[in-house]
């Protein structure tokens, strides 16, 4: 009786709140300022801040399991070195697999698929919760910041490509009838694609985040 009143369904209400509390209240991007780096320097096209999105998911989600499962036999002392290991294989991994499959955002994402081993998100998310937990929510905890994380750069990405290249996904979306050089009445805003648009798109989403939600503001 004692014995399974302590199991838990796997997607019970608090184990649900792992996935789901990442995409906004406890969202690494906007609320707990994490990634930062990535999130701008991705995000300049759709298809790169999906492809980074899907592969930090991964990232953090299996990381965050093997390092929960192992978390009893790591010492203390080099339980850092562990995880770092441990990322950096599945970056390893995630980065081949890139290559293999979509070697033109491969290229695109360049050098910041082997900075994910450096993601603050990651090693958050491990050292916060992995090291105290079982693997199963340890698992979901690493997919809803990973997918909360993902969310952000694909709103990011969409708007920076939309309006500074007219294109989705490389797709041309406004027609080229609207634009001035054919007689219409639009342009592309160069400056979407650069940097700073990264910076101050992300600014605007934090402040209609925080708008919507007053109990971020209180925090």
């Amino acid at each position: 009786m004692g014995k399974s009143s302590e199991k838990e369904p796997l997607f019970s209400a608090k184990n649900l709140k792992l996935i789901t509390e990442p995409l906004d209240s406890k969202n690494p991007i906007t609320v707990l300022v994490l990634g930062i780096c990535s999130a701008l320097a991705v995000t300049a096209k759709l298809k790169p801040a999906i492809v980074m999105a899907i592969s930090v998911t991964v990232v953090t989600a299996f990381s965050n399991l093997i390092i929960s499962m192992m978390r009893k036999s790591i010492p203390t002392r080099i339980r850092i070195i562990v995880q770092l290991v441990v990322i950096a294989t599945l970056v390893i991994l995630v980065d081949l697999i890139l290559k293999a499959y979509v070697p033109d955002v491969s290229k695109q994402l360049s050098v910041f698929v082997g900075l994910i081993i450096t993601n603050c998100i990651i090693m958050g998310r491990l050292e916060a919760f992995a090291l105290g937990n079982r693997p199963w929510p340890s698992f979901l905890d690493g997919i809803g910041n990973g997918l909360g994380y993902g969310l952000i750069l694909i709103i990011v990405a969409f708007f920076r490509e939309l309006l500074g290249s007219g294109t989705l996904l490389g797709y041309q979306v406004i027609p080229a009838d609207f634009f001035v050089k054919n007689g219409g009445f639009y342009e592309n805003n160069g400056l979407m694609i650069l940097p700073p648009m990264a910076l101050i798109t992300l600014g605007i989403i934090i402040w209609i985040q925080r708008s919507r939600n007053k109990k971020l503001l209180e925090e």
